[in-house]
C-alpha cells in the first residue's frame, strides 16, 4: 500500500504490544510508534533497486524479497542499525529492543501488501508466488485515516490502548474488504453464466480508493472479460468489454524469438499472470487488463511498449499512463454515487 498506510499500521503494532523499556513513560508509545513506523515504512526501499538500461528491473524485484515472511528479522536488525546509534542514546534502549519494535513495524508490510491485487512473495526464497488476496485496494482513505489518527493519539497520550483500537480498526476493515470480495465474486459468476460463460479464470479487484465498487476480469475463448460491481450498498451491474488475450506470433509477426523484446514481454506475462493483451489505444503497447482506473474499462495504468526498428539488444520501454486521471475519476465517482 502507499507508504502513509503502511508507516501508520507499522507504528500500530510495537505502540500496541509496549513493554515499558525506558524510564520517560509518557514518550513510550511514541517511541514505539516511530520506530515501528520507519520500519512499516522500509520493505519498499527495494523501488530504488531499478537499472537505466533495463526498465523492467524493478518489477522483479518489488514486493520480492524485502517483503517475505523469512526476512522480516533481517529487515528489523537492518532499519535498527540504523536508527539505533540515535534511538539508544535518547530513549536508552538495547539494541535488541530497537530492533524488536523495527522488525513488529517492518512485519506489518508483506501482510498488508498481501492484501492488495498486486501481489507480495511472502514465501520467498522457498516459493516465488506472489501472494494477491485482493481485499484492499493499494490506497484507500477510509482504511487509513482513521488509523493515522489513531496511532498519532497514542503516541499524543501515550495510550497504547489507542494503537491497539487502530489494529481492530484495520482487521475489521480488511474483513469487510473480505466480505464484498465474495460478493463481487459472487456477482461475477453469475453475470459470466447469464452469458453461457464458463471462465477459465477469474480475477476480483478493488476498484481505486475504495471496496464499494469491484473489478472483475474473467478468460474465457482466449478472450478477457472486463466488468465492475457495485457490491452490497445498492448492488448495481456495470458491463465492460473484452479483448483477445495476447498471442505474440499474431500481434507481433515480426518479432524475432531471440530478441530483448521478447525476452522483456515473457518478464511483464509472468508479472501479469497472463493477463496480458495489446492496448486498444496503441498496437505496440502491452498492457495487464487486471488494473485500469474506471474498473470494467480496458485501459492502461502502465505498460511496456516495443518498437519494429529496435535492435535484437534493445529493451521495451516502461510507460505509466495517468493523462486522462481527472475524466477517468470522475466516471469511477459515479459508479461510486449513481
Amino acid at each position: 500500500m502507499d507508504p502513509l498506510t503502511q508507516g501508520a499500521l507499522g507504528a500500530a503494532l510495537p505502540q500496541s504490544t509496549w513493554a515499558g523499556w525506558t524510564k520517560r513513560r509518557k514518550a513510550q508509545v511514541a517511541v514505539a510508534g516511530l520506530l515501528g513506523m520507519l520500519g512499516g515504512m522500509a520493505a519498499d526501499l527495494d523501488v530504488l533497486i531499478r537499472s537505466d538500461s533495463d526498465p523492467l528491473l524493478f518489477l522483479t524485484y518489488h514486493r520480492q524479497f524485502t517483503h517475505s515472511l523469512f526476512f522480516i528479522p533481517f529487515g528489523g536488525v537492518i532499519v535498527a542499525a540504523v536508527l539505533h546509534m540515535i534511538a539508544g542514546r535518547l530513549w536508552a534502549l538495547k539494541f535488541w529492543q530497537t530492533a524488536l519494535l523495527c522488525a513488529l513495524g517492518y512485519a506489518t508490510h508483506g501482510l498488508l501488501d498481501a492484501a492488495t491485487s498486486y501481489g507480495t512473495m511472502l514465501f520467498w526464497p522457498f516459493d516465488e508466488t506472489r501472494i494477491s488476496w485482493s481485499i484492499i485496494p493499494i490506497v484507500d482513505p477510509l482504511f487509513t485515516l482513521p488509523l493515522v489518527v489513531a496511532v498519532i493519539m497514542a503516541a499524543v497520550k501515550g495510550k497504547a490502548g489507542l494503537a491497539r483500537a487502530g489494529l481492530i480498526w484495520a482487521v475489521l476493515y480488511l474483513s469487510c474488504g473480505w466480505w464484498q470480495h465474495q460478493g463481487a465474486r459472487d456477482m461475477a459468476f453469475a453475470l459470466a453464466e447469464k452469458r453461457g460463460h464458463v471462465p477459465l479464470r477469474t480475477e476480483i479487484k478493488p476498484s481505486f480508493g475504495n471496496i464499494l465498487v469491484w473489478k472483475s476480469v474473467y478468460e474465457v475463448d482466449g478472450r478477457f472479460y472486463v466488468d465492475a460491481f457495485r457490491v452490497r450498498l445498492a448492488p448495481k451491474v456495470f458491463e465492460g468489454t473484452s479483448v483477445d488475450k495476447l498471442d505474440i506470433r499474431r500481434d507481433f509477426p515480426w518479432l524475432e524469438d531471440r530478441s530483448q523484446q521478447a525476452r522483456d514481454i515473457g518478464r511483464f506475462n509472468r508479472f501479469s499472470d497472463g493477463f496480458t493483451a495489446l492496448d486498444p489505444a496503441n498496437p505496440n503497447r502491452i498492457l495487464d487488463v487486471r488494473y485500469s482506473f474506471v474498473p470494467n474499462e480496458i485501459s492502461a495504468l502502465f505498460s511496456i511498449e516495443l518498437s519494429p526498428e529496435a535492435d535484437a539488444s534493445a529493451h521495451v520501454r516502461y510507460r505509466t499512463h495517468r493523462e486522462e486521471a481527472r475524466e477517468q475519476f470522475s466516471r469511477l465517482w459515479r459508479m461510486l454515487v449513481h
